[in-house]
C-alpha cells in the first residue's frame, strides 16, 4: 500500500502510466461530479460512488488480482483498514467479474489511516484492505 499526498502525484509518473493517470483526474475531480464510470483510458477507469461509512464491513477485507485500486473521498475523510492477505484465510472465494476476493483473520496488525483532503491511497493485490 502506498499513502501519499496529491501534491506529490508527479512521483508516480514514472512508477506507472495508468496510475499517474488514475491519480490526475482525481486531482482534478470537483464534489459536484456526478455517480458512475469513468473511463480514463482503456486500461484505467474511475468509480465514483457514494455509501454510508461502517466501521466493520462483514465480508472482510477486499483484495484483487488483477487490478490496482487507488481511493479516494472527493468529499470528507474515510477510514480505510489495511493488511496484507499473506496469512488471512479466504472469507468469500474470488468472484471473477468483480476480481475480487475477501479474506478474515488478519494475523499482522495492519493499520488504519485516514484518507480524503489531499491524502490517497493506493492497494496492489496483496493489499486486504476494508471497503466502505
Amino acid at each position: 500500500m502506498i499513502v501519499d499526498q496529491l501534491k506529490n502525484i508527479e512521483i508516480y509518473k514514472g512508477l506507472s502510466e495508468d496510475i499517474y493517470a488514475g491519480l490526475q483526474f482525481i486531482a482534478i475531480t470537483k464534489p459536484e461530479i456526478k455517480l458512475g464510470i469513468y473511463p480514463i483510458n482503456n486500461r484505467v477507469k474511475a468509480i465514483v460512488s457514494q455509501y454510508e461509512t461502517i466501521e466493520n464491513f462483514e465480508r472482510g477485507y477486499e483484495a484483487h488480482k488483477h487490478v490496482i485500486d487507488i481511493q479516494y473521498p472527493i468529499i470528507g475523510l474515510e477510514r480505510i483498514k489495511w493488511s496484507p492477505i499473506d496469512e488471512m484465510e479466504v472469507n468469500i472465494p474470488y468472484e471473477v467479474e468483480k476480481d475480487r476476493t475477501f479474506y478474515k483473520n488478519p494475523h499482522n496488525q495492519g493499520i488504519k489511516v485516514d484518507i480524503g483532503n489531499g491524502i490517497f491511497a493506493i492497494m496492489f493485490p496483496k493489499d486486504g484492505h476494508g471497503p466502505q
